[in-house]
């Protein structure tokens, strides 16, 4: 289908750093290697700086500039607005963007409290009855690797679930000389190592398996409470001039559940983990067999086909850039691996085949709930000693 056939969709995008940066590179990518139904086009976007969002236009490749985005909404050539800043302001953009007829993309976690997700989740609701969609951004799920353990885990090759283990690793915090940011203020936050990497660990468990966590006993940990104010930093948990500031989220998370189908679930999300830069690890165990993933080998899933012959029984590596394989006959010969920004590549695929065929996009603000709603309960469950705590 040509150009000029397809309806227009105008995105308009808040924020322009780490996250804002991923998302242009796959709304500049998607069109280009899948035939999307809608035709993309990288209308606007938000900073609160004039001249380092123009620098940030010209560099990402989008058309225009605005700092407010109120004006978002009142612009006609904005379809849908992506947003992409720290969660106390994910409520306020994405309810008024709902109101104001805007179909959302909302990077998670979806809020930075159950409460607000309540209210983007109503807001949601009331907006898919005009045909006005939304989506929240995690990411993992658009792996394919993940996508391909979904499957199996559907069509009942691992049997009933019985235990899943997740992780999410990094490092980037384990010298106590980096500076305070705004993921270290609880205000901007929500929490630390908990919402900001726990969540797609949470998110992931649920996807693969098709449960929900109905309760959890954690613990949250702060390792290094006070850290340098940087200049960028001021105004956040420390005043200018001050030389520290006071660490008001966790720095690690661990916390045991169990899943609506019966089996028992571990998580573990550190920014402390030396030596881990970004290992989500997923490991499912079930009655017939077993799946293992590590987003630092993103290409490949390990399955372990329990009703092999034991004389001949392993666990089987699947590299997974076959062209039958979720998403990959859009891109390269088979062995030729994907990376990190793919995912969010196929998100915008994703969404946008939904958009044109009028579907709910997943996952749905409701989903990002869902996963509010464990993270709470964890912090609840460490709050009061690790107790166990209902979802």
């Amino acid at each position: 289908m040509g150009d000029a056939a397809r309806a227009r969709l105008g995105v308009g995008m808040v924020g322009y750093a780490f996250m804002g940066a991923a998302h242009s590179q796959a709304w500049r990518t998607a069109p280009r290697f899948f035939d999307l139904p809608l035709r993309t086009e990288m209308t606007a976007v938000v900073g609160r700086d004039a001249a380092r969002v123009a620098d940030a236009a010209a560099r990402l490749g989008w058309e225009s500039t605005e700092t407010d985005w109120r004006r978002l909404l009142e612009r006609d050539d904005i379809d849908l607005v992506d947003i992409c800043t720290p969660g106390d302001t994910h409520a306020e953009i994405a309810i008024a963007a709902l109101e104001a007829g805007k179909h959302v993309l909302c990077e998670k976690p979806l809020a930075n409290s159950v409460a607000e997700a309540e209210l983007m989740t109503a807001a949601a609701e009331r907006a898919e009855a005009r045909g006005v969609r939304s989506m929240v951004g995690f990411t993992y799920r658009r792996v394919p690797a993940i996508q391909l353990a979904r499957q199996l885990v559907a069509e009942g090759r691992v049997g009933e679930v019985r235990h899943v283990r997740a992780q999410y690793l990094q490092d980037w915090l384990i010298d106590p000389a980096t500076p305070l940011s705004w993921r270290l203020d609880r205000s901007k936050a929500g929490s630390g190592a908990l919402g900001d990497i726990g969540a797609h660990a949470v998110d992931l468990a649920q996807f693969v398996t098709g449960q929900a966590l109905i309760g959890v006993n954690g613990t949250l940990e702060t390792f290094v409470r006070e850290r340098p104010v940087a200049a960028s930093s001021r105004g956040l948990t420390g005043e200018a001039g001050v030389g520290t500031g006071t660490v008001t989220v966790d720095d690690a998370a661990v916390f045991f559940g169990r899943l609506s189908g019966g089996g028992l679930a571990s998580f573990e999300a550190s920014r402390f983990a030396a030596g881990r830069k970004n290992a989500i690890r997923l490991e499912i165990n079930g009655s017939r067999g077993s799946l293992a993933f590590d987003f630092e080998d993103m290409n490949v899933l390990h399955y372990f086909d329990g009703t092999e012959d034991s004389r001949i029984a392993g666990f089987r590596r699947i590299v997974v850039t076959e062209p039958d394989h979720p998403y990959v006959a859009a891109w390269w010969p088979p062995g030729h691996g994907l990376g990190y920004e793919h995912g969010f590549t196929h998100q915008v695929v994703d969404l946008v085949d939904d958009l044109a065929a009028g579907r709910a996009p997943a996952p749905s603000f409701a989903d990002g709930l869902a996963v509010q709603r464990v993270l709470d309960a964890v912090e609840r469950s460490s709050d009061g000693g690790g107790a166990w705590t209902e979802v």
